[in-house]
């Protein structure tokens, strides 16, 4: 299958798609802002440079975004047919450096939250509150991907 934009096109539409700052990640931002929780952003000395840093809580979050870090089973991460391996690979390579990234902030004694964005795409609400009761717990790792959201922590 070709793709159905030139590749001049294609080039400026990726060039475009932004790292920080993101919808998901702004929802995140405002709702914990909201509840009184202080954070600062892109923490460069910190592996990973997760999205947002709690010092206070000893918590990182990351706003994962399906496509670009390969979440598995989810349907916003669906593989391209034009240069399926450099996409496979780059894909591939991100969610690797993600596992890595995750064993290094945990040895420095981090409590680390993943953000998945589809969970942050139809009704956020449950999906925060679960974030807001991760900060406020003394656990040390949640992953939040759409669908089941147990009633516990």
């Amino acid at each position: 299958m070709t793709d159905i934009v030139s590749p001049e096109v294609r080039s400026r539409m990726m060039a475009s798609i932004k790292s920080r700052d993101t919808k998901p990640e702004m929802v995140v931002r405002r709702y914990l802002h909201g509840r009184g929780f202080r954070y600062s952003l892109a923490s460069s000395h910190l592996p990973g440079r997760p999205d947002l840093t709690l010092r206070r809580h000893n918590a990182v979050i990351f706003v994962h975004g399906c496509y670009w870090h390969g979440h598995q089973g989810c349907r916003f991460a669906t593989m391209p047919t034009t240069r399926a391996e450099f996409w496979r690979a780059k894909i591939g390579a991100n969610a690797e450096r993600d596992g890595r990234v995750v064993l290094q902030l945990r040895k420095l004694g981090w409590r680390i939250a993943v953000v998945w964005e589809c969970a942050l795409r139809n009704r956020p609400e449950p999906v925060l509150h679960r974030l807001e009761r991760f900060l406020l717990s003394n656990r040390t790792r949640i992953e939040i991907p759409s669908g089941q959201l147990p009633r516990n922590v």
